[in-house]
C-alpha cells in the first residue's frame, strides 16, 4: 500500500470540502487504499486552522480522523532543526516528518514554500505532488 503524507493544508481541505481530490485521497484511505502519513504538528495545525477559519467543519476533520487509514510518526527535534536548513522554520516539522517516515509521495497545496522544490524531494527521497495529482498517480498505478 502506498503511503502519503499529508500536510495540514491538504487536510483542511479534506475536511473544509468533500467534492476535492483531497478528500478523494481520504476516501482512498478509508478504503483501504492508501495509508495516510502525519505528525502530532500536522493534526494539532489542522484543527487550530479549523476551530478558527471553519469551526463547523471541526466535525468532519474528526470523522476522517476516525475512518482514514492513519500513521502518525514523531519528529524528534534535531530532525526539524536539520529540515529548517532547507525551508522556512514553520514548514520544517512537515519536511523533516516526511523524511523519518519515509513515504511514497508528500502531498501539499502550499506553492509558496513546498511545492515545486526539488531540493525538498531530494531531502525527503519522495516526490512532492498536489492532491490532484497524488489521486492521479494512484489511480495509475492500480
Amino acid at each position: 500500500m502506498q503511503r502519503a503524507f499529508l500536510d495540514s493544508s491538504v487536510l483542511f481541505s479534506a475536511s473544509y470540502s468533500k467534492t476535492g481530490h483531497a478528500h478523494d485521497l481520504v476516501r482512498l484511505s478509508a478504503a483501504g487504499q492508501l495509508m495516510i502519513v502525519v505528525s502530532n504538528f500536522v493534526l494539532g495545525e489542522t484543527r487550530s486552522n479549523l476551530a478558527d477559519l471553519k469551526p463547523q467543519r471541526v466535525d468532519e476533520f474528526d470523522e476522517i480522523l476516525a475512518t482514514a487509514a492513519m500513521e502518525i510518526v514523531h519528529v524528534p527535534k534535531e530532525e526539524i532543526v536539520n529540515a529548517a536548513q532547507l525551508i522556512v522554520l514553520k514548514d520544517a516539522p512537515i519536511i523533516a516528518a516526511a523524511k523519518i517516515a519515509k513515504v511514497d509521495m508528500l502531498v501539499s497545496l502550499d506553492r509558496k514554500h513546498i511545492l515545486g522544490k526539488p531540493e525538498l524531494e531530494t531531502y525527503i527521497h519522495a516526490p512532492i505532488l498536489t492532491p490532484i495529482e497524488a489521486f492521479q498517480r494512484l489511480k495509475a498505478a492500480k
